[in-house]
């Protein structure tokens, strides 16, 4: 049995490697493809739909957000009439009035609606009318007539008092309450908002009437913008009396039955053979809809498992193509590395082929990991080395003992005082106080008004050493005196004004330091009245300017700036301008 078994094997066994792939890939790759196109009909319909639904629903989430902002408007606007003065004395006032007195009311108030829109610039498109409702009832309003709608018989009062929306408003306490529906019951296409008018003067907020504002439902058609032409969207608000339609332009000429609630009446869509999706608004607390036909999305289904079929059979005829060449790839990337391996050999360190996530791959992708690793060792052993001279330098510094440079100058400002030399006493307590902000407790940056005091410390010094030759004016904006920077940044920049512009200045000379904001950026100038220069970079060269040239790069980055402008006889001014970096 097994030597028979061996005979076939053999018999159907090829000799040349690309046969075996030609004839693996047609027993291994076929079946599967034709099986896929079976299957992937099913699986497109239920991944079309669940993808349809989540699109859905991220849509009306969108659209909930504009709709947040468009009646984010309509309450402002509520707001700004109930704090209207003059409004609330008239609405008071109209209580006590005859009938031909609130014929000139009716008109005030409508004008004083009016100006309240235009002096608050408030978004009207869609406001239908503004109503102000004293508590006798008594109505007057602006874009409509000073009637109470489906109120407006006998019995009014009690009509109005057991009414849903006068005891949502009640209950709301001065909220605006958004209604479902045309609170005067004459217009279809338009849905009303209620607002409880309290007296702001009163200790209790004593209710003095209601605001009512209409809106067409039109405001949607911004709200859901972008509709696809295979749905439509609806608005539904549940309320004691039932379930209110407010906007529907998915079922048309059709309304959804007052009784239940939301999730009863789309329960019943589904049954019908609708995709549903919902959000809830969290503004006015209805529910968002998305519907489309179930008939609609099978029939892109449909045309998926025909795409699917077709794409199987070309998947079939492109897997007998690659077994042809297939063979050949393997050789391929061999012949890469092999290339790779002799430019490495020449000092190439950084390769751009890419390889096959395989095992010759695995081989190619090692040898550019190792030599990029032996590229990135490299770097890290100048690194270390920069580390270890930078801890040499912190060792020496280590060296110097602060307490005992306080205490020396202490003991040779205590010994001047005593042989009462003051010029001494203030040089040595000038000296440490600089010395003390130099060091900063080993912090790497001090505020703008420390930096300040540095070098109101050193100019003292300075002018004890030159005999008061020199003067410094300060001007900073007091915004940024607590703003940190890097210690040390300014007083090298006077430093160099004395002893490149006004030390060989015959007589007196005066540093002018200025600071302001300049948008993100600070800008501190240091300018002179010295001697000036005529070549610039003779300074620029030096030592103090290239060391804060270097720390300002390195701490606030390439968007930093030192500048030096100077004219021979007329002074030097030097412009520091960087980014400071927030905590």
């Amino acid at each position: 049995m097994k030597s028979w078994l061996r005979m076939l094997i053999d018999k159907i066994r090829f000799q040349k490697l690309r046969r075996r792939f030609l004839a693996a890939m047609i027993g291994v790759a076929l079946p599967p493809l034709f099986i896929l196109g079976y299957v992937s009909f099913d699986t497109a319909r239920d991944a079309l739909t669940e993808t349809n639904t989540q699109t859905n629903v991220k849509h009306l989430e969108t659209s909930s957000e504009v709709a947040d902002l468009l009646l984010r408007n309509l309450v402002n606007l509520n707001r700004a009439i109930v704090v209207n003065d003059e409004i609330r004395e008239e609405l008071i006032r109209s209580r006590t009035q005859s009938n031909f007195e609130q014929t000139d009311t009716s008109e005030w108030s409508a004008n004083r609606l009016q100006k309240v829109i235009s002096n608050n610039l408030f978004d009207t498109r869609f406001v239908t009318s503004i109503c102000l409702m004293n508590l006798d009832y008594k109505i007057f309003c602006s874009g409509r007539s000073d009637d109470a709608g489906q109120y407006e018989k006998e019995g009014k009062h009690p009509l109005i008092e057991t009414s849903q929306w006068y005891q949502s408003a009640n209950r709301a306490q001065g909220r605006v309450v958004f209604l479902g529906y045309d609170l005067f019951g004459e217009a279809k296409n338009t849905f009303s908002t209620v607002k409880l008018f309290r007296d702001a003067e009163s200790p209790d907020g004593e209710p003095i009437g209601y605001l009512i504002v209409n809106v067409s439902n039109l405001i949607f058609s911004s709200i859901f913008n972008g509709a696809d032409d295979a749905g439509g969207f609806m608005a539904l608000a549940e309320a004691q009396d039932g379930l209110h339609t407010v906007y529907n332009d998915a079922l048309p000429g059709k309304e959804l039955p007052k009784e239940g609630n939301a999730s009863e009446a789309l329960n019943r869509l589904k049954e019908q053979g609708y995709l549903v999706s919902r959000y809830e608004n969290q503004t006015t607390g209805w529910t968002f809809v998305h519907l489309m036909p179930m008939e609609e999305l099978l029939r892109k289904s449909n045309k998926i498992g025909l795409y699917t079929a077709v794409l199987a059979s070309l998947m079939a005829l492109i897997a007998l193509i690659v077994s042809v060449i297939l063979s050949g790839s393997i050789v391929r990337p061999l012949l890469q590395i092999k290339k790779m391996m002799l430019d490495w050999t020449t000092g190439t360190r950084h390769f751009v082929t890419t390889f096959d996530n395989d095992e010759v791959g695995a081989i190619g992708e090692t040898f550019k990991r190792v030599a990029s690793e032996n590229k990135e060792l490299a770097e890290r052993v100048v690194q270390s080395e920069l580390k270890e001279r930078e801890a040499e330098l912190r060792a020496l510094q280590a060296q110097i003992k602060p307490h005992f440079l306080y205490n020396t100058l202490d003991s040779i400002y205590w010994m001047a005082v005593l042989q009462k030399n003051h010029d001494i006493a203030q040089m040595a307590v000038s000296l440490s106080e600089s010395f003390k902000l130099s060091l900063n407790k080993g912090q790497e940056t001090i505020p703008v008004f420390k930096e300040l005091k540095h070098i109101e410390h050193y100019m003292t010094i300075q002018n004890i050493r030159y005999n008061n030759r020199f003067r410094c004016e300060i001007e900073v904006e007091p915004a940024i005196m607590g703003m940190e920077i890097m210690k040390l940044l300014l007083q090298p920049l006077v430093e160099n004004a004395i002893y490149h512009g006004l030390e060989p200045k015959v007589g007196e000379g005066t540093i002018r330091l200025t600071g302001v904001k300049d948008g993100e950026y600070l800008l501190f100038t240091v300018e002179d009245d010295g001697v000036g220069m005529a070549d610039v970079g003779v300074t620029e060269r030096g030592y103090g300017l290239r060391n804060v040239r270097e720390r300002l790069q390195l701490s606030y980055g390439p968007t930093s700036s030192l500048t030096v402008h100077s004219e021979e006889g007329r002074g030097t001014r030097i412009e520091l301008r960087f980014r400071p970096k927030t905590a």
